[in-house]
């Protein structure tokens, strides 16, 4: 199992609901993508991200193809246009230590 974590600045913090919206929308659409959740930083802290997503994946594959498919794509250029900055990890999990 893959983990795939992402961070982003925003331009615009009040924006943050309206794209967690779009991010979540993802669950159920892709193949391989156990689920996606995603949220709104609550501190607001010079240092904090202003937006997370946390996805967990079947596979690197399936990372791979969640990556490349279209309902993925779509959300691509949103998200480019609403961040000043953005940080990705991916990693692997034991699937018996997930939750």
């Amino acid at each position: 199992m893959i983990r795939h974590v992402v961070l982003w600045k925003l331009k615009n913090r009040a924006d943050a609901p309206a794209l967690v919206a779009r991010l979540e929308a993802l669950n159920g659409r892709i193949p391989g993508l156990i689920r996606l959740t995603a949220g709104a930083d609550v501190l607001g802290e010079a240092q904090s991200a202003d937006l997370a997503l946390v996805a967990d994946l079947e596979s690197l594959d399936a990372l791979v193809a969640y990556q490349a498919h279209p309902a993925h794509q779509e959300v691509v250029p949103l998200m480019r246009e609403a961040a000043t900055s953005r940080l990705a990890a991916d990693f692997e999990l034991d699937p018996s230590a997930a939750d």
